[in-house]
């Protein structure tokens, strides 16, 4: 008779634990920075493509505004067809003649306003409007830097047409005073189709200090700044530099 095997007594290997992952909080923090920011991103780009067709009902700027003179800001929206040619004209000859020839920077006038010691100013018409509509007023390195990452975006998706219907329907224009269709008839009684070449100019002279300045009862220093716009405005559409913003 066969021998029964022996079993083994000693016991069996327990199986091999598989290793626990070993959690590194940096690499894990900045993971999830980075998933965030990338959320960020997204969300803005998709509300600046949301703003190419839509308009914006308010900014940041309005409601402050609004909260601080305890009453809703005077503001209507006007598509840029219902807006007088001159007046788009002004506003760019005042404040970005170059507004054509540039991808939302101009560098030109950054380097001359760096020459200057940062006496003079070399804000675009697009890096306003993207401070006026997507962002606040400071000048803190936060809203600077966040201007500088829009406003090529904002660029690539817009037209520059669509740039400055934005900015003249949201620039503020007098105390409570937004848009140029409350402006128009803020200091002159009219629509801002009815515009003339003087009225438009007097618009865009104020634009830079708006609560000091008034469009229907200018000063000196307003009526020789009005004077030069409009001759700016003149030059640009002769030159050619309002054509990309100039109707179809």
């Amino acid at each position: 008779m066969a021998r029964a095997r022996k079993s083994s007594s000693a016991p069996k290997k327990a199986a091999a634990q598989p290793a626990r992952r070993r959690i590194r909080p940096l690499r894990w923090l900045l993971k999830w920075v980075l998933r965030a920011v990338m959320l960020v991103a997204a969300l803005t780009v998709l509300w600046v493509l949301l703003y190419k067709v839509v308009n914006p009902p308010t900014t940041i700027f309005m409601m402050q505004e609004g909260r601080r003179l305890g009453e809703p800001v005077e503001h209507n929206w006007v598509p840029a067809d219902n807006i007088a040619p001159v007046m788009l004209r002004s506003v760019v000859a005042a404040e970005d003649a170059n507004f054509c020839t540039h991808w939302g920077f101009d560098m030109d006038a950054i380097r001359d306003a760096i020459e200057d010691g940062g006496t003079r100013g070399a804000s675009t018409i697009s890096q306003q409007v993207v401070k006026n509509t997507f962002l606040w007023h400071g000048r803190t390195y936060t809203r600077k830097a966040m201007e500088a990452l829009i406003t090529p975006v904002m660029e690539a998706l817009w037209s520059k047409r669509r740039i400055v219907e934005v900015y003249l329907n949201v620039a503020e224009f007098d105390e409570g005073v937004f848009g140029v269709d409350a402006a128009a008839r803020h200091y002159f009684g009219v629509g801002p189709d009815q515009l003339s070449a003087t009225q438009a100019a007097r618009l865009a002279a104020i634009l830079p200090d708006p609560k000091d300045r008034s469009a229907s009862q200018p000063t000196r220093f307003v009526q020789r700044r009005a004077n030069s716009i409009r001759d700016g405005a003149a030059t640009i559409q002769r030159d050619g530099r309002a054509a990309c913003f100039e109707a179809d």
